[in-house]
């Protein structure tokens, strides 16, 4: 069977799994959703956890891309080196069965002392520069549990800076004496906005999140009111850090889930940067599309 009359893109990561059959015309025409992420699958227990994708949306080639490319995973698939394009990627894919299961590599930006690696948000970048949604050259902020500020040149990955935004926020709420503070739904509004605010003035982020807890306690500021607040710090603080060495002009380009990207367009909005959202999984399917085009 040719890649062309069908394939499955599989975007497997540490706790998730996404897959869709995509039919002859590009369409989608069945998904797949669960929680078996790479670490939810045993030792030697990857070619079932396939067959549970076959299983679900047929007999056909499978293209993947996230984690179970690293060495976590099923098949360790080598980083493309910067700038990569779809060509590069391409070029390196690991073939786990010749013709038939692929899983794609990762990127990695090496300069000097300066070293930062990414598994599957490449295949929704350089998708949605292939499908027109991102200029040539563009600034692209791709928020996650692992946030990344990616330089797009001439089409390709040039450089990019990952910010542990995300996980940040995950330890807070589980580990720290912020923990009980922060279990509320982080929403924009004058809370995210101030803490947004406090985040771009730059001061010593450790410093400014035991003042979270130190004003509530002094009725400084509601309690309820320290998810949205505590987020806004850190997302404030990761946008003051990625626009810094930007272009500034030019809108920057915010790539994820539609609840996340919101976030950051708010963020960038209040340092004075226009954001152009777009939704991660459209991208992913794009980057899947032009990859497979490539392998015919």
């Amino acid at each position: 069977m040719r890649w062309s009359d069908g394939f499955i893109a599989v975007d497997w990561g540490t706790t998730n799994r996404r897959a869709y059959r995509i039919g002859a015309g590009g369409a989608v025409e069945d998904r797949l959703e669960d929680e078996r992420g790479i670490l939810s699958v045993p030792h030697g227990g990857f070619p079932g956890a396939v067959e549970e994708i076959r299983a679900a949306l047929g007999e056909l080639p499978l293209l993947m891309a996230g984690m179970v490319g690293s060495n976590r995973g099923w098949r360790d698939a080598p980083y493309v080196p910067c700038p990569a394009g779809l060509p590069e990627l391409a070029a390196r894919l690991q073939w786990v069965e010749p013709a038939r299961i692929a899983i794609v590599p990762g990127v990695c930006f090496s300069d000097g002392a300066a070293a930062d690696v990414m598994r599957g948000e490449e295949v929704q970048l350089l998708g949605a520069y292939a499908e027109g949604l991102v200029p040539a050259d563009a600034l692209v902020c791709h928020p996650g549990t692992h946030n990344k500020w990616v330089r797009i040149e001439d089409g390709r990955i040039a450089a990019f800076r990952t910010v542990m935004t995300g996980e940040m926020f995950s330890l807070l709420s589980r580990h720290s004496i912020l923990s009980d503070m922060l279990g509320g739904e982080v929403a924009p509004g004058t809370a995210f906005d101030a803490g947004v605010e406090a985040g771009l003035a730059g001061g010593p982020l450790t410093g400014e999140l035991f003042s979270v807890r130190a004003r509530a306690l002094l009725g400084k500021a509601r309690r309820e009111d320290a998810a949205s607040y505590t987020s806004g710090l850190l997302i404030g603080t990761d946008v003051r850090a990625g626009v810094a060495a930007a272009p500034s002009e030019g809108p920057v380009y915010v790539m994820g889930r539609p609840d996340l990207t919101g976030l950051y367009a708010a963020a960038l909005a209040a340092a004075g940067r226009e954001a152009k959202e777009l939704e991660g999984d459209a991208a992913f399917l794009c980057g899947a599309r032009h990859l497979a085009e490539l392998l015919q």
